[in-house]
């Protein structure tokens, strides 16, 4: 039988993003996923209101935490991991091919000393390397489409699938972010599909269709039969061709420029300059053929 993790999501209104807090009921052992550092971009305010909730919770719960893990460069929003790490202790995480992305945005941004080894998290996973949240077994899938670097964690019955897949009324993840592909994509489900069907699946972000609440668990199977992009699209290529066309149509992320540049770099502030101040760096039209 299957290990079967505590599972608590923190749903962020602003990005409709959500974190989450993964427990081994036995051990008390728990890794932080996807982590939302608060950020308004009118004022260019930084907060930690989301990330000191998720502190509270886990000390109120009495776990301690083992990883502080990100799916992904996230493009909506900041990542308060090295709040957390600073916080707690626990070493950060990503996937290995977070250096693809450091190396294509260190081009975009102009940034000819910024390190594009990956060294700025504690620990890079490799595809189907192992690890453990407690006594609970967990691996690493590698699911490339929304960015190059996008990774699934498995942990127990729990499969947290970032920007793949969203709740089966909501579909699939964009793949026009640089360096994204709806091939690519298309792959990366049919790998998390082929989990067995009792699966959680739990998704990254949440845009609440027709105005319903906030939801973001379900099952394999409940994603293979009713996915409005899955459950429709039978073949890669009438995914892509889908998939394609509704990006076309997509103006990108209001934070991306603003928020890659921190993701990029394990979610670790600019240094302040010279005055105590920190300054982002937004490059203009870097993103050609954007729908606006």
């Amino acid at each position: 039988m299957t290990a079967k993790p505590e599972v608590t999501g923190f749903f962020e209104p602003r990005t409709w993003s959500i974190q989450y807090v993964v427990a081994d009921p036995g051990t008390k052992n728990c890794a932080i996923i996807d982590p939302v550092l608060d950020y308004d971009e009118k004022s260019g305010a930084t907060g930690t209101e989301q990330a000191d909730r998720i502190l509270a919770f886990i000390a109120e719960k009495g776990y301690r935490v083992e990883w502080i893990l990100d799916t992904h460069p996230h493009a909506d929003h900041f990542s308060a991991a090295q709040y957390l790490k600073e916080k707690t202790g626990a070493p950060t995480a990503i996937g290995e091919k977070v250096t693809e992305v450091q190396k294509l945005w260190k081009g975009i941004y102009n940034w000819p000393d910024f390190r594009e080894d990956g060294s700025q998290w504690d620990k890079l996973f490799a595809d189907k390397e192992t690890f453990t949240v407690g006594n609970i077994p967990a691996h690493v899938m590698f699911s490339p489409g929304h960015t190059l670097a996008s990774i699934t964690y498995v942990i127990g019955d729990a499969a947290f699938v970032h920007d793949t897949l969203f709740m089966p009324d909501s579909g699939t993840a964009r793949a026009d972010f640089p360096g994204g592909s709806a091939k690519a994509l298309w792959n990366s489900i049919q790998d998390i599909l082929a989990l067995p069907d009792e699966t959680r699946i739990f998704t990254g972000h949440d845009y609440q269709p027709g105005g319903r609440e906030p939801m973001w668990e379900s099952t394999v199977a409940e994603q293979k039969a009713a996915n409005i992009h899955m459950a429709r699209f039978k073949s890669m290529e009438e995914f892509v061709a889908a998939r394609d066309a509704r990006d076309r149509t997509l103006p990108m992320p209001k934070l991306i420029l603003h928020a890659l540049q921190i993701n990029t770099n394990a979610g670790q502030l600019p240094q302040p300059e010279s005055n105590g101040r920190r300054y982002l760096k937004i490059p203009l039209n870097a993103l050609e053929g954007a729908a606006w």
